[in-house]
């Protein structure tokens, strides 16, 4: 078993995020599959593999363009994954049915919302026991890719979390905290955040940051800098949360713990994230994976209109949106 260093392989993924008009193609080896998922798990486990690893994505999509491209630009990171995964390639707006390792019927589609695919691409990992045991929402850099194929290739996943894993695998010493990255739309007050008797004016949007984060630097940046950005972040409640921090807090449904434990609670492992909660307090969607300009703006315009209520998932309501215009 073996750890790696988050600053040494830092390096790489950079990309602009708006869409496609060209398509991109799948690795070769991606498994051209009958979509039962049941028959695919016994191949890949009979053929020595750690399990199967269905993919989400879509036609003109920059993230998904990324890891295509991480894929077959690291020799290290595509014999590693093909090595230990067969991957079931799905289209987030495809119709063809998929049996579900439990036995039920889905088009991709369904599938898709079922699993609350938001972002492409997203990828679930399922161990030799057709257990899921992780979730890749959205595009990771190829340090953090790699990772997180290490973290389940060798079995790490069994003893601890991925945040877990990776503050011990670049575990700096911490005397002092640093000071997170500031913001004017920010709250400079306690967060009590409760929810449960009265309707907040506006919906809330809690970013769980750590010191020392390059990638925390860089969402403050571009991202949550740009103008029509601006504009529309100031239609939400904003939270900025150090997740290594014993700042004290009440929840949106009224636990009293500290930052670090409602991190822990909510399961997030990727740094920065934003989760947001609407009007009542109930979580609406989250972004765990990096995000740039336009998917950012996205989903604020998913939320301050309300679209939430109306779709199931992001890309339904992006869909309908680009249809619209």
């Amino acid at each position: 078993m073996f750890l790696f260093s988050a600053k040494l392989l830092a390096a790489g993924g950079e990309f602009t995020d708006e869409p496609r008009e060209r398509d991109f193609a799948y690795p070769s080896w991606f498994k051209q599959s009958f979509l039962n998922l049941p028959d695919d798990l016994s191949v890949a486990v009979a053929s020595g593999k750690k399990g199967i690893a269905v993919y989400f994505g879509q036609k003109h999509c920059a993230y998904c363009e990324a890891l295509m491209k991480t894929i077959s630009t690291k020799p290290d990171i595509n014999k590693y994954f093909r090595d230990n995964y067969d991957v079931i390639p799905l289209d987030i707006w495809g119709n063809r049915e998929v049996k579900l390792l439990n036995g039920d019927v889905l088009d991709e589609r369904e599938y898709s919302v079922l699993e609350d695919t938001n972002f492409t691409p997203s990828l679930l990992f399922y161990n030799e026991e057709g257990k899921l045991i992780f979730k890749m929402r959205g595009y990771y850099k190829p340090y953090r890719f790699r990772a997180m194929l290490i973290y389940m290739v060798e079995g790490f996943y069994q003893q601890e979390t991925f945040r877990e894993y990776m503050d011990r695998a670049d575990a700096a010493p911490k005397f002092d905290l640093a000071d997170l990255n500031e913001h004017d739309l920010f709250s400079k007050f306690m967060p009590i955040l409760d929810r449960r008797f009265n309707s907040a004016q506006k919906p809330l949007a809690v970013i769980f940051e750590q010191s020392n984060c390059h990638a925390c630097d860089q969402f403050h940046t571009t991202p949550l800098n740009d103008e029509k950005n601006l504009k529309l972040l100031n239609d939400f409640e904003i939270h900025q949360l150090d997740i290594d921090s014993d700042t004290p807090l009440i929840t949106p449904s009224g636990d009293k713990i500290n930052a670090q434990q409602w991190a822990n609670n909510l399961d997030i492992n990727y740094y920065p994230s934003m989760v947001f909660f609407d009007e009542l307090g109930k979580e609406v969607i989250r972004i765990d994976s990096l995000v740039k300009l336009y998917r950012l703006r996205g989903v604020l315009q998913y939320i301050v209109t309300g679209g939430y209520k109306r779709f199931p998932t992001y890309q339904r309501w992006r869909r309908y949106s680009s249809e619209q215009r």
